[in-house]
């Protein structure tokens, strides 16, 4: 019984837990967008296999970012400033990336 109790106890604290961390849909919605610009250039042979290397690192700066943001459940506006700063640069690079004059073809 103790056991049972123990139990659901740390599964109702996981829990909390878990929906207690600050969300950051505009920062999730944003890298989405990127994915799919990333992938267009890479169908289309805008990018480069190089450039989309770099670019696929960038964005994975700025998942890195966001999980540290939110690893203490709370995203502070200096954090949210850093994301979206992050997320405006890798923005530019994809379009600078895509619309330079080098092409896979």
């Amino acid at each position: 019984m103790k056991i049972k109790l123990l139990l659901f106890g740390l599964m109702f604290i996981g829990f909390v837990s878990l929906t207690s961390a600050q969300s950051t849909p505009a920062v999730d919605t944003k890298q989405k967008a990127q994915k799919v610009r990333i992938a267009e250039g890479v169908k289309s042979g805008e990018l480069t296999k190089r450039e989309t290397r770099k670019l696929a690192k960038q964005q994975a700066r700025v998942r890195r970012t966001e999980r540290k943001a939110k690893a203490d459940g709370k995203v502070t506006a200096q954090e949210r400033r850093e994301l979206r700063r992050k997320q405006r640069r890798s923005s530019a690079n994809i379009h600078h990336k895509k619309n330079n004059t080098q092409s896979r073809n």
